[in-house]
């Protein structure tokens, strides 16, 4: 049996040598980004801009609730900040030559009254002393002539203060109430907007879960969406490959129907086994467990891949 020895040790080393260069294989699915848009309210659905299958670019139109009492409220929101706008143009312009005129005019004619109530003032007080008209007479005199100097002095005030123009205080309260008013239709646009759901990237419309008309429960998605971009394999790896798919090492993988071989990178790799612990488990049963791991399929045949379909990811076996 000696020189059979020799003959069945090379074999082991053939057969060991082979199972060396074989290559490690797990098995999984193609995988994209899946994006759930929920909806912010209970409103009903007033509004479907696409259906299942579509392929939409980023910040297309998707889905739209009804706005409810948003829509009144942006109303007068912008009417706020026009009329706010409005005040600090005229502020900032300062007073018109129509309104300084105006004010000029105003001034002319109350120093003129005020001159006609002095007058009077001064004749029916000589008539009192002369005892031709009572004391009444001259206390309505007087305060006809207090009355005009008040007037007076309210026009000249007017006057000086549009020839000064407008204070600074002033500007600045309307700048703020400018300021103010864009705030609030900022928030109340913010809040509308969250009744209409838009896509946040390039892909494709996988389900639309709500029909128009229906009224989705607030969190509840109302649009699927798998976007575009690099795709990835998620496999399970048994705990016995574990040692040789680290993050950043190379892979191959083929997919059903696709003749082109897909290379990849592994870029994660759970820590923790998907299944039983292993500190509960023997070392003949450790070779149970899996690890999630995924794989970036960078390799320009990998674009057009669908999701959900399996993969067969392989790694060379590691060297001794």
């Amino acid at each position: 049996m000696t020189r059979f020895a020799p003959l069945a040790l090379s074999t082991l080393l053939l057969v060991a040598g082979c199972a060396k260069e074989r290559p490690v294989e797990v098995h999984g699915t193609v995988e994209r980004d899946r994006l759930e848009l929920i909806a912010e309210s209970n409103e009903r659905i007033v509004e479907i801009f696409v259906h299942e299958g579509d392929r939409v670019q980023s910040g297309a139109l998707l889905v739209r609730q009804e706005a409810g009492t948003a829509q009144p409220r942006i109303d007068q929101a912008r009417s706020l900040l026009v009329e706010a706008q409005r005040r600090l143009a005229d502020l900032e312009q300062g007073p018109r030559q129509r309104e300084l005129d105006e004010a000029r005019a105003s001034l002319g004619g109350s120093e003129s009254e005020l001159q006609t109530a002095q007058s009077e003032y001064a004749r029916v007080q000589t008539l009192v002393q002369r005892g031709l008209m009572s004391q009444s007479n001259l206390d309505q005199a007087r305060a006809a002539r207090d009355s005009a100097r008040a007037a007076r002095d309210t026009a000249r005030a007017r006057y000086e203060l549009l020839q000064q123009g407008t204070r600074t205080e002033q500007v600045a309260e309307a700048r703020a109430a400018v300021q103010r008013a864009t705030a609030s239709l900022a928030e109340v646009e913010t809040v509308a907007s969250r009744y209409t759901v838009t896509a946040p990237r390039d892909g494709l419309v996988e389900a639309l879960p709500y029909k128009l008309g229906e009224r989705p429960a607030a969190g509840r998605p109302v649009a699927i969406l798998l976007a575009d971009g690099v795709p990835y394999a998620r496999v399970y790896v048994p705990e016995p490959l574990r040692t040789q798919f680290t993050a950043g090492t190379h892979v191959q993988a083929v997919v059903d129907g696709h003749a082109e071989t897909v290379k990849g990178t592994v870029r994660y790799v759970s820590a923790e086994a998907a299944f039983t612990p292993y500190y509960a488990l023997t070392q003949q049963d450790r070779s149970r467990l899996a690890y999630l791991a995924e794989i970036t399929l960078d390799d320009p045949a990998a674009q057009a891949l669908p999701a959900g379909v399996p993969i067969q990811v392989f790694v060379p076996a590691a060297q001794p």
